[in-house]
């Protein structure tokens, strides 16, 4: 169980997709920037057992829900809160196996502000994307992999951010419906590799060609990951570990 505000901003499937494309292992590390109320981090404590998980998030009160999530679910995820831009000590001193995150989507002048400080700070930017990945690049070690889910439309901004920092780039597009343009994007890149990009398959997330009665509808492939804790085909060696992620609930 995860629980979430009643009102402003409440996790959707993007956590739930951007922890299955993490191919962690036990006993390494992880840091999720910007981590809300610990929905990416716990979905893949639930699937990885034994990773050592770390979060960071800006706003107090949803860093407090993280703690009490991660408590209630016992999965040992320790919450900062803090800006990411300015990370305490302890955690620049750190080096990570895995960095992931969920930015927002929008960015500072796009469209009209949210009236909910929560969902305004979850889905427009106040830091710039390439902070993000600037940030993220820094907390890796040599050979670590940064996993990020964002609009399709941002891909060449993110390109653009990693720059040749990093290497054996991954981009798995996520497409409402089969034949359908992808909206949004989870990217791989590992630190200081030299590997050749690679654009891998569409993850089609709904089934048919249209919506059919009041229900999901999700296809077999997404209703594996987001029901039943399957890893996402990021095109590693990776073994598919697999378990129920924690059941997702306001509060």
């Amino acid at each position: 169980m995860v629980l979430q505000p009643r009102h402003g901003y409440r996790a959707g499937t993007d956590p739930v997709l951007l922890a299955a494309a993490v191919s962690a292992k036990t006993g390494q590390s992880v840091l999720e920037l910007g981590c809300g109320v610990g929905v990416a981090s716990l979905c893949l404590g639930a699937r990885v057992a034994g990773l050592d998980l770390h979060g960071v998030e800006r706003l107090a009160d949803y860093a407090d829900i993280a703690r009490w999530n991660a408590s209630a679910n016992g999965i040992g995820l320790s919450v900062t809160t803090a800006d990411l831009t300015e990370l305490p000590a302890e955690l620049r001193e750190r080096s990570f196996d895995h960095v992931i995150a969920n930015p927002p989507y929008f960015g500072a002048a796009d469209g009209t502000a949210a009236a909910d400080r929560g969902r305004e700070a979850a889905q427009r930017e106040a830091t710039p994307l390439a902070c993000w990945i600037d940030v993220a690049l820094r907390r890796l070690r040599p050979g670590g992999v940064l996993t990020v889910i964002q609009r399709a439309d941002r891909l060449p901004d993110l390109l653009e951010a990693i720059g040749r920092r990093a290497g054996d780039i991954r981009v798995l597009p996520l497409a409402g419906r089969a034949g359908q343009s992808a909206g949004r994007v989870i990217l791989q890149a590992r630190k200081e590799s030299r590997a050749p990009f690679r654009l891998l398959a569409s993850f089609v997330l709904h089934a048919g060609s249209t919506h059919k009665g009041d229900h999901d509808n999700y296809s077999a492939a997404a209703a594996a990951v987001l029901r039943h804790g399957a890893a996402l085909p990021m095109g590693t060696d990776a073994p598919g570990c697999k378990g129920a992620g924690p059941e997702i609930k306001t509060s």
